[in-house]
């Protein structure tokens, strides 16, 4: 296991030979370096960014915050990292997020191991070496024997094809891409477009700030308070003289968030106990508690919907205005069928007087102009812009780049159906490959730090058994491949997942297969599964 530099038959640039390439810098791509290195290989890590962060890195818009409590935000795997960080939020802002990262990294020394302010463009299997080249925006190429996708499954950013757009001589922001020294919006004219996560944080924020501020919505979100606060001292030491059983519950629950689940159906308690049981959970400021405090919540239309209108009903008293209060509340999908939101006096914004909603449905936008954008034959005349209109989910970092596999296909044609993966981890004529989180794992429907921690561990252990058996090559077999995506969307179909028109299922993206790109039936099974494969010497896949 050698690096060594070899001059490309291209003029521009060097080849580095390492034994792994890893394709980005967040939670996942510092662990797998981490990883990689104690096993002994050699790795060359790139990030589009001019740090580590990930998707945390780009998203620093007023209001970014996590809608995983602090503490279970973090990487459990090194007593170091848990004994020498303190967070000071129930729910971590981004720059504290950010810091973590950076400390984490420092304290791993993954650092030197990445190339920073370079983007992959491309990377090509060569199949008479058994190895992947790597090219970069900044002309560099590396050969590696294994190439690691830690791109996240959130920082590919969506902007619609608005009509008018470039004509529009104003300000513009995404909420995903926001300039790194802040924007002041004082005195004014601001319009949001977007009411999903990003949208609910950066819209109280802005309308403390604007002369007036119009909300742009589609889709109105089920959006919960966080009732953020300062952690105590307590709580921490709490949390870390505990960290074994706080991991060991995790690890047992099917989103990395523990709860407790009643056993019997929403529908088996009368309204005035349901009502009382949601009123609990409402103030425990979590989400999982209460999407999963009945087993069936996720499963039954009818039980569904008698959270969906106690949310409603919250909606109804915190806005003023009884009309605006129905124009913000959601009646056309089950609640969690679309990513419920974590916010700070998100709906009580809207009863200033400086704010103002339009309803995409009923007002559809027609047009930027040069001077603000039109819905429904009204100018709304605008200085600034925010753009919090989401992400190419999953799949969309990963397509992003020119990805070819065995004779030459491209990943984007693989996948023109809709990804096929095997365990989300591999796709089959793509040899020697591993995505973190990628479509088919459980991804964004957990608390993701679990899910990464889970693939990293499992995908460098793998590695670690092809090492010391001198396999050349490994790929995914097409059968497994093909039976796991489909008994993944089975499980999804007996949701209610497929009921919303959301980034999960991608439909906000013109064009783009509309499949649920999760594994939906939990993660502490989807553990089971891969530690089963692996104890079944890694079957399902075909080695060299």
């Amino acid at each position: 296991m050698t690096s060594n530099v070899i001059q490309s038959d291209e003029p521009q640039a060097a080849i580095a030979t390492v034994d792994a390439v890893v394709i980005g810098a967040g939670f996942s791509g510092i662990y797998m370096i981490h990883q990689l290195r104690s096993l002994g290989l050699t790795v060359q890590g790139y990030e589009a960014g001019d740090g580590v962060g990930g998707t945390w890195f780009w998203n620093r818009y007023p209001g970014a915050r996590c809608d995983v409590i602090s503490m279970e935000y973090a990487y459990t795997f090194s007593p170091e990292l848990i004994d020498e960080w303190d967070w000071t939020e129930r729910y971590p802002s981004q720059p504290e997020i950010l810091r973590y990262l950076n400390f984490a990294a420092d304290r791993l020394g993954v650092k030197p191991y990445f190339a920073f302010n370079t983007r992959v463009v491309s990377a090509t299997f060569d199949e008479a070496a058994d190895q992947w080249i790597t090219t970069t925006d900044t002309g560099t190429v590396a050969r590696s024997k294994y190439l690691i996708t830690a791109v996240g499954c959130l920082s590919t950013s969506m902007t619609p094809d608005f009509p008018g757009l470039d004509d529009y001589q104003g300000e513009v922001y995404h909420t995903a891409d926001w300039p790194a020294g802040g924007v002041d919006f004082s005195g004014k004219r601001v319009g949001v477009i977007g009411t999903g996560s990003s949208g609910v944080q950066v819209i109280p924020l802005v309308a403390e700030q604007a002369a007036h501020l119009t909300v742009f919505q589609r889709t109105p979100a089920f959006s919960l308070a966080c009732g953020n606060r300062p952690l105590t001292a307590a709580e921490m030491r709490e949390f870390k003289e505990n960290i074994d059983a706080h991991k060991e519950m995790s690890r047992a629950s099917g989103t990395g968030q523990y709860t407790d689940t009643f056993e019997e159906s929403a529908l088996d308690h009368t309204h005035e106990q349901r009502h009382a049981i949601y009123e609990d959970r409402w103030n425990r400021h979590r989400a999982i508690d209460l999407i999963a405090c009945y087993p069936d919540l996720f499963s039954s239309r009818d039980a569904n919907e008698t959270i969906a209108e106690f949310f409603r009903g919250k909606i109804r008293a915190a806005v003023s205005d009884p009309e605006l209060a129905e124009e913000l509340t959601p009646r056309t999908y089950p609640l969690g069928a679309k990513r419920i939101t974590l916010d700070t006096n998100y709906y009580e914004t809207y009863n200033r007087s400086n704010v103002s909603l339009v309803n995409l449905r009923t007002q559809p936008l027609e047009t930027f102009t040069a001077t603000g954008i039109r819905t429904g034959g009204v100018d709304h005349e605008l200085d600034a812009v925010v753009l919090a209109t989401g992400f190419d989910a999953i799949t969309g970092p990963l397509l992003k780049m020119d990805i070819r596999g065995i004779g030459g296909r491209t990943l984007a044609d693989k996948w023109a159906d809709g990804p096929v993966t095997y365990l989300g981890i591999a796709v089959d004529d793509f040899p020697n490959m591993f995505m973190l989180t990628g479509p088919g794992s459980p991804n964004v429907l957990t608390n993701v730090v679990c899910a990464i921690e889970q693939h990293v561990e499992w995908t460098s252990d793998f590695i670690a058994h092809l090492e010391e058996r001198g396999t050349t090559r490994v790929e995914a077999a097409p059968a497994e491949s093909r039976k796991w995506t489909e008994e993944a969307v089975a499980i999804a179909d007996d949701t209610l997942y497929p009921e919303g028109d959301s980034w999960y299922t991608g439909v906000n993206v013109p064009g783009k297969p509309r499949v649920i790109m999760s594994y939906v039936g939990g993660l502490n099974v989807y553990r089971q599964i891969c530690d089963e494969v692996a104890e079944d010497d890694y079957r399902g896949f075909t080695r060299v």
